[in-house]
Formats: structure tokens, C-alpha cells, sequence
């Protein structure tokens, strides 16, 4: 069907779509979207736009949603101005036509909040979540299941923001309220006991994220399956926790199971299955099998430069996890020049104050501290202390690894070791 579809667009003319082809190409495209081909899909998505703009007006709710769906599409495939510029055309556009209070102008306003975090902008997205949240508490009520889906994503926002603490009570008291009110085994109540698992493995509260992340992957095999992508994301989320935990011979085993589980059901080429194998990787250089790490990291790099391109942010994710690899093995030399070519697409593509950005530059200051070149890792560290403290605040995760590892490099002291790279593969 789908290759029919996209052979249709590719030899139909625009001007000839009709307001069915446009519900054809813009479902398909969703179903491209779930199938982690996101690229493919902002093509037919942005043919369906055309097509309804022309059909039905701009104003027209079916144009709206295909507006939604095209920014959807732009920022899995890692446009996220794009993604963010039709986000607030759709949100302005639907709070006019439809009213703010409608449920598509409550989606939209979510969605805008997403593509926000895609830039790490701190403020907007709890602030957009707030918003939502007490609109459909207004409107709704507190027990809604759309209304607890919104506290669940304000809690990822303040988790997001690395403010453990409020994303903890939050995420506890959805929990608690899903539990109550939608019942113990619904999927969105094991959505919320997964996403407070994760919010305690951020933290490295690890007494009590690995036994709710082993609860959860119980709980999803149970209910939905052992294949199922939740469940596939649970396997995942309870391998890094035990790695994390520094527990190699439970986490590489996992991995490993996780990884042969999502190529299987997912496909080779999946986002999901590429953060896995980007996974494992990280898995065996904490296991000390740095030859099995190199090769699997570059072989992952190379997948996702051919399936999303070389300036995707997973991409971009991927290569610094590469450096770090070589960075492990003492070939600092390599590590640094990649470092050096990951911060500068970093800063092109997401802009200087991104997460990303702050994350590869602090990293490119530990490889310099490594080969003993003080000159230059001194003033990298200072100015992502100053940009964390100015965009993240004073106590987020990475502001406090930058202080101390700036500490460490002033005392003398042996490097502390890179940041991972920032991913939210959940």
C-alpha cells in the first residue's frame, strides 16, 4: 500500500489531489511516523496540506490536523524549527477557529511544549504544560484520563529541566491517580509507573528505580506482550539501569536481548532499534570490552548518517558517543578532532545554548584534561559553567558536573570522565 501511495504522489500532480487523496497520503504518513520513517512521511504529510489548504481553506479543522501532523513528522525527523514554527501556526490558528479550550487547541499546545524540549528551552514547555494542565482540570475535571496524561507530561518537563524533585511528586501523584481511577494494569497507568522509574533513575536513586523499572517490564510483558514497543522500551529502560547502577553482567546481557528483540520486530533501520545498538555499545565500554564498543558505535553512526542524515540530533548524539568510545581507550587525539566536529555541527544545527552543545563542549574540555592541555580545557569548562548556570540553572545535572569537574581540573586532580550523551530514549 504504502509503496503504491508514494509512487501515486511521485507521478500525480498536486493540483490534482483530491480532498480523499489528501486522507490517504496524510494517514499514510502517520503510519510512516509509527514506523520510525518520519522523513519519508514529511513528504506525503506536507503533499496533504497542500491538498486540504486547497480543498477545504486554511481554516478548516482536517487542515489544521494536517498542519499538526506535518510538525509532528518535521520534528521526529530532527527539523525542530520547522516542527516548532507549524506548531505555533497550528496553535494560533486553532485557538481562533476552534477556541481555546477545544481539545485539538489543548493538543496543539502539547505538542508545541514537545517540540520546545526538542531545543532544551527550559521554561516554555512547563510553562505551555501548566497552562494545559489547568485548562483541562477546568474543563474536564482532575480525573479525566486526558487530564492526567497532561500531569504526566508536565512532570517529564520538570524532569527534563533536571528538577528530580518536582517530576517525582508529579509523576507519583499521576501514578497514584491512574492506579485509582483507570486501574492498575492499564497501559497508561504502566506509562506512569515507567516514566516515575525513570525520573528516580535521573536522579540515581537507583533503590528505587530498579525495582519499579523491573515492575513495569513485568507488568507490559503481562499485559501487552513481550513484543509489544512499551514493553520493548521497558527492556531498554531496566538495561540502563542496570548499567548505570554499575551492574555490567545484568545490563549487557539485557541489551543484548533488547537489541535482537527490536531489529526483529521493529526493523534493522528504527530509531528505537538504533538507541539500543547505540546502547549496547555504551554497555560493553562500561563493561570494558572497548574493541566490541568502537565497532558497534561506528557501525551505528554510519546507520543513522544513512537513514537520517548526517545533521540529525541523534546523529549527532551518535558521534559523540563515538568520541567517547575513543576517548575510553586512550586515543585522545581522535577523540578530541571529533569532539572538536560534533560541538561545531552541534552549535550549526541546534544553536550554541543547546543541551547538546553544553554537553560535546564539556566533553571536548575532558579530552583535552585527558592529553594534559589545561590551555584549552580551562576556558571550554568555564563557559559551559556560565551557559549551564544561564540556561539551566544553578543545579541542574550538567551545571554541577561542569563545576566539579572545573574543580577537579584547577586542584589537579585526575579527570572525572565525559558526560554521556543526552538522549530520551523512553
Amino acid at each position: 500500500m504504502i509503496p503504491h501511495a508514494e509512487a501515486l504522489a511521485g507521478h500525480a500532480r498536486p493540483d490534482t489531489d483530491t480532498e480523499i487523496t489528501a486522507t490517504v497520503l496524510d494517514n499514510i504518513a502517520g503510519f510512516l511516523r509509527n514506523q520510525g520513517m518520519p522523513v519519508r512521511a514529511t513528504i506525503l504529510a506536507e503533499r496533504a496540506l497542500t491538498a486540504r489548504e486547497r480543498a477545504l481553506g486554511s481554516d478548516h479543522p482536517d487542515t489544521l490536523t494536517s498542519r499538526n501532523n506535518l510538525g509532528l513528522a518535521h520534528q521526529e525527523a530532527g527539523d525542530s524549527a520547522k516542527a516548532i514554527s507549524l506548531h505555533e501556526q497550528t496553535l494560533t490558528d486553532r485557538e481562533r477557529v476552534l477556541g481555546p479550550d477545544h481539545p485539538d487547541t489543548l493538543i496543539s499546545r502539547n505538542n508545541l511544549a514537545t517540540a520546545y524540549q526538542t531545543i532544551e528551552d527550559i521554561e516554555k514547555p512547563i510553562s505551555l504544560h501548566e497552562q494545559t494542565l489547568a485548562q483541562l482540570e477546568r474543563v474536564l475535571g482532575p480525573d479525566h484520563p486526558d487530564t492526567l496524561k497532561s500531569r504526566g507530561n508536565l512532570a517529564l518537563a520538570y524532569q527534563h529541566a533536571g528538577d528530580f524533585s518536582k517530576a517525582i511528586q508529579l509523576h507519583e501523584q499521576t501514578l497514584a491517580d491512574r492506579e485509582r481511577v483507570l486501574g492498575p494494569d492499564d497501559p497508561d497507568t504502566l506509562t506512569s509507573r515507567n516514566n516515575l522509574a525513570t525520573a528516580y533513575h535521573d536522579a540515581e536513586d537507583w533503590q528505587h528505580a530498579l525495582p519499579l523499572l523491573e515492575q513495569t517490564l513485568a507488568d507490559r510483558e503481562r499485559v501487552l506482550g513481550p513484543d509489544h514497543p512499551r514493553t520493548l522500551a521497558s527492556r531498554n529502560n531496566l538495561a540502563i539501569g542496570y548499567q548505570h547502577a554499575g551492574d555490567p553482567s545484568k545490563a549487557v546481557p539485557l541489551h543484548e536481548q533488547s537489541l535482537a528483540d527490536r531489529e526483529r520486530v521493529l526493523g534493522p533501520d528504527h530509531p528505537d532499534t538504533l538507541f539500543s545498538r547505540n546502547a549496547l555499545a555504551d554497555a560493553y565500554q562500561d563493561a570494558g570490552d572497548s574493541t566490541k564498543a568502537i565497532s558497534l558505535h561506528e557501525t551505528t553512526l554510519n546507520n543513522w548518517e544513512r537513514v537520517f542524515g548526517p545533521d540529525h540530533p541523534d546523529t549527532l548524539k551518535s558521534r559523540n558517543s563515538l568520541a567517547i568510545a575513543y576517548m575510553s581507550t586512550g586515543d585522545i587525539a581522535k577523540a578530541i578532532l571529533l569532539f572538536q566536529r560534533t560541538l561545531a555541527d552541534v552549535e550549526r544545527v541546534l544553536g550554541p545554548d543547546h543541551l547538546g552543545a553544553l554537553t560535546t563542549r564539556s566533553n571536548l574540555a575532558a579530552a583535552y584534561h585527558e592529553a594534559g592541555d589545561r590551555t584549552h580545557a580551562i576556558p571550554l569548562l568555564e563557559q559551559t559553567l556560565t551557559d549551564g548556570e544561564r540556561i539551566l540553572g544553578r543545579y541542574h545535572p550538567l551545571t554541577a558536573k561542569a563545576r566539579k569537574r572545573l574543580a577537579s581540573l584547577e586542584a589537579g586532580d585526575e579527570p572525572p570522565g565525559p558526560n554521556p550523551p543526552h538522549q530520551s530514549d523512553r
